[in-house]
Formats: C-alpha cells, structure tokens, sequence
C-alpha cells in the first residue's frame, strides 16, 4: 500500500510539473529536462509513468474537468453556475487547469490530442437537462446548445482576460457573463434565488474546507 501511495504521489508531481511548464512556455517550447526540473525527480522515474511529452499532455488534459468544490444545491441551475464561478476562480491559481486551457487553444497540441470542450458541454447539459426537467429554464431553452455557448464565451472571456494589461478579474467577468446569460435561460422565480456574485466561489471554497476541518 505505501508502495502504491507513492507511486500516486510520483504521478501527481510530474502531472503538476508538467503543467507549469506548459503553462508557461507552451507545448512544443516544453522539453522533458524542463520538466524533470521543475519535478525534481530522475528520468527513470518519469518513464515508469509516462513514455513522452504527449502522454504526460494527455495526463494534465484528463485533470481538466472537474467540478470539485461543487455541492448540492436547491436548483441544478445553480450548480451549472457554481462549476464555471469555481473554475474562473481556481484557474489562476492552479496550473493544472490554467495549462489544459492553454493545450486546448495551441493548434499543435489540439491536432495531436484535441480537447476536453467537449467532456464540458456534456457536464453543462446534463445539469441544464436535469434543471430543464425540474421547470427551472424556459420553455424554449436547448441544454445542449446553452452549455456548448457557455463553454465558448467561458473560454473566450477569459482569454481575452489573460490578454489583457491590466487584466480584469476573472471571476468578476464571469459572473457578469451569467448576469448576461441567465435573464434569456431561467424562469423568474428561479432567477431571483440564483447567486451569480463574485464573491460565491471563495465562499463555497471556505465553506468546504471549514466542512473538512470538521469532520
């Protein structure tokens, strides 16, 4: 078993290295040696886990989609807006997800493993499904195409963001995108109980950690 956990433990460290260096200087510019350094580990040990720069840039895309922090909530329209508040807010400060956004636009990394736009649109859809079944969205609204939309403006909100001098911040456009998005998706009664603030996402985050502090 101590053997397994540090095995885990190795393959999280050159996923995490292999992120920042991606992050940082793009796929083709990212070199094994870069990444050894930043992980700290030998050659050999890499190669017992990943067998090229390809496999460890499919490694951190795997990591991409997530909706850890997301909790149960009275409306499904309020987890679809919790996953993307989350997301804005981790993404500066986790590497991990920040590098599978810049894998995602390189047009080399993209034609050799494509992206994980997709695996987020069928996340987005299925809550929008199950919302839409619960009367919480407007007659008219396609969960599909609503969520395929949300990605895209997600995505391009903030790379216009990161792009920017003095970039904005990502959450604060985020959460203004829903303010835009939601008055055309919801019903009224349901839009006057959703929280789309800025603030939501280090709320939830604090609120999980004192829940695990806890227990």
């Amino acid at each position: 078993m101590a053997r397994q956990q540090r095995a885990i433990r190795t393959r999280r460290i050159f996923l995490e290295a292999a992120a920042e260096v991606f992050d940082e200087h793009g796929y083709d510019a990212a070199t094994i040696a870069a990444i050894l350094e930043r992980a700290g580990l030998t050659r050999g040990a890499l190669y017992f886990h990943f067998t090229s720069k390809e496999e460890l840039a499919r490694g951190v895309l795997e990591e991409a989609v997530t909706s850890d922090g997301v909790t149960p909530q009275t409306f499904k329209l309020q987890e679809w807006v919790d996953i993307a508040l989350l997301l804005a807010y981790r993404l500066p400060r986790e590497p991990m997800l920040s590098a599978s956004i810049r894998l995602s636009v390189d047009p080399r990394a993209r034609s050799l493993f494509g992206t994980r736009w997709p695996d987020w649109i069928t996340l987005g859809a299925e809550l929008l499904t199950e919302a839409k079944e619960r009367g919480e969205l407007l007659p008219h609204v396609d969960p599909v195409a609503t969520s395929r939309l949300l990605v895209g403006a997600w995505t391009g909100v903030q790379l216009v963001t990161e792009s920017m001098a003095d970039a904005p911040d990502l959450v604060t456009e985020i959460s203004a995108l829903f303010e835009l998005i939601l008055p055309n998706n919801a019903v009224p009664g349901v839009l006057a109980r959703l929280d789309t603030s800025p603030h939501r996402a280090e709320r939830i985050i604090e609120e999980n950690r004192a829940a695990a502090a806890a227990s």
